[in-house]
């Protein structure tokens, strides 16, 4: 049985609504430790954590990652393949998140919305060799020798430093595996103009990666020319220039509509009618920034400090927040 690190990254003081979960597992308490990196980039404290790590598997949760008791054990139990370098399930939308949430959380679990990565908001099929596409950053765990060896994640990106390196993973011939079963469940963003910012700065990651280390095909790049589409529109005076247009809102009823339906949840149609629209001209702009100003150009080598709090020393006692340095 290998040891595990749970390594959560978090801002300067703020909370970890993880820990309550954890305390619950059922993994042998001699067999795991939680390290919270604290600082102001996400990708550089997950290295720090992961280099002080003493566990051969590196299991990275977001702070606010609710875990199931078993988590460890189905995880584990797939790195029996000394193939496998990497595994991970979806991040779910709680039940008890407010209606402007569930539709975030519907929209994203959409084709319409999620695209190639909705399953990682969304547990469907079983268990599979996955990609960067399937694979989520909250809910992710390495083998931590071959994490190292790939010098981690690419402190230049936040976000899709994972995708960087999931990446590098198959280019060096190791596999990944998607365990639906393997679930989080974390709340969706509470108001539009925090999903706003979310989706404006993935699209911006996803084109800072896309510099980087090239790649992404033409659907990458639909939200960003849907955006320059709909910029153009007022100066083209054809009738035949909208049709574009009426087809994305033909789509955006039949998708807003499947997925009120098949979920029970009828109230959120007209809420996903704006949610698709949003997530995906946020998405676009964010990423029409990124590939004109890239934030990598102007970032200092080692962009701000890292504490590193053991909350849970293997087979030690639970710590408070904020102790145990």
């Amino acid at each position: 049985m290998p040891n595990v690190s749970i390594i959560i990254p978090v801002k300067p003081g703020g909370a970890v609504k993880a820990l309550e979960n954890l305390r619950e597992i059922s993994w042998p308490a001699g067999s795991f430790e939680v390290l919270i990196a604290e600082g102001s980039c996400p990708s550089r404290q997950r290295n720090h954590a992961a280099k002080c790590a003493s566990g051969e598997i590196l299991y990275f949760l977001d702070d606010d990652s609710q875990v199931v008791p078993e988590f460890l054990q189905t995880a584990v139990s797939h790195y029996g393949d000394p193939a496998i370098a990497a595994v991970g399930g979806p991040s779910l939308t709680p039940a008890t998140d407010t209606p402007l949430q569930q539709a975030f959380g519907l929209a994203l679990a959409s084709p319409f919305g999620g695209g190639a990565v909705r399953n990682r908001y969304r547990q469907s099929g079983s268990v599979r060799d996955a990609g960067d596409n399937e694979l989520i950053l909250c809910n992710l765990s390495f083998r931590r020798q071959v994490f190292l060896d790939l010098a981690g994640f690419d402190e230049r990106l936040y976000p899709n430093e994972e995708n960087a390196l999931m990446s590098r993973l198959q280019q060096s011939g190791w596999r990944m595996i998607h365990d639906p079963a393997l679930a989080v469940k974390r709340s969706q963003r509470q108001t539009w103009r925090a999903f706003v910012r979310q989706f404006f700065t993935y699209g911006r990651g996803r084109a800072e990666q896309t510099l980087l280390y090239g790649g992404g095909g033409l659907t990458t790049f639909v939200p960003s020319l849907f955006l320059l589409y709909l910029c153009t529109l007022p100066l083209i005076h054809n009738p035949v220039y909208s049709l574009p247009l009426l087809c994305y809102a033909i789509l955006a009823l039949i998708f807003a509509s499947m997925a009120a339906a098949s979920s029970g949840r009828l109230w959120a149609l007209p809420r996903l009618l704006l949610v698709f629209p949003a997530l995906h001209l946020t998405y676009g702009a964010g990423m029409l920034l990124g590939l004109v100003a890239p934030r990598f150009r102007n970032k200092a080598p080692n962009p701000g400090e890292v504490t590193l709090i053991r909350v849970k020393e293997p087979g030690g006692a639970w710590l408070d927040r904020g102790q145990g340095h």
